[in-house]
């Protein structure tokens, strides 16, 4: 606020019109303020859904959106890190699980701003809010890149059905259909095309 108001001061005091207009143009950079929202509270619109089922369609949709956060930047990590005979397949697989589960990203992030809360957001945020196991900086072995995978696909499959049980008993149905056409959908997909590469079957000769 101090540097915009110095800002302010030069531009009344611009003396000759080119001068002054210069000073018009200038951005007013380095400005911070308070936050007009602090994470974790409601603000009330004209949805007719009560107040609670608000609040606890947001809580329940943070969570799932965290580790839909993790799990999408896993798939990038696995992307660039994969190795071996099915790199091919593999490295073109995960981009394209990884653009799928950032459209879901955006869903759930604005669903929750929809509801008046405010959505988790920042990589330190997330990483003291997700429940998915943490994967190392190093590269792993395909058959681990696709186990921690699933396990991650598991865990929000789990968070997802109990918030639909929960949204559809508070008639927050806007959520309840969110989380089963797209969550639901999108990640019980993925989990069938990652479990097949998981099938230890001859490739050559039937046995």
């Amino acid at each position: 606020m101090a540097v915009q108001r110095k800002q302010q001061r030069k531009q009344r005091r611009g003396g000759k019109e080119g001068g002054a207009r210069a000073l018009e143009a200038q951005p007013l950079l380095r400005q911070r303020g308070k936050e007009i929202q602090p994470f974790g509270t409601v603000v009330d619109y004209p949805l007719a859904l009560a107040a609670k089922s608000r609040a606890e369609s947001i809580r329940a949709l943070n969570q799932i959106l965290s580790d839909t956060l993790v799990l999408r930047d896993m798939y990038k990590k696995h992307h660039w890190q994969v190795s071996g005979a099915t790199f091919f397949q593999l490295h073109l697989l995960f981009d394209k699980h990884f653009k799928e589960q950032a459209a879901l990203i955006d869903m759930l992030a604005e669903r929750v701003q929809m509801l008046g809360g405010v959505a988790i957001a920042m990589a330190h945020d997330v990483a003291e809010m997700t429940r998915i196991e943490r994967a190392p900086r190093g590269r792993e072995q395909v058959p681990a890149q696709l186990s921690r995978l699933l396990d991650a696909h598991e865990l929000i499959l789990a968070e997802a059905r109990e918030a639909v049980k929960l949204t559809s008993e508070n008639r927050d149905d806007g959520t309840a259909d969110l989380l089963m056409s797209d969550v639901l959908r999108t990640n019980e997909m993925q989990v069938w095309f990652l479990s097949e590469h998981l099938v230890d079957t001859p490739l050559v000769r039937a046995t």
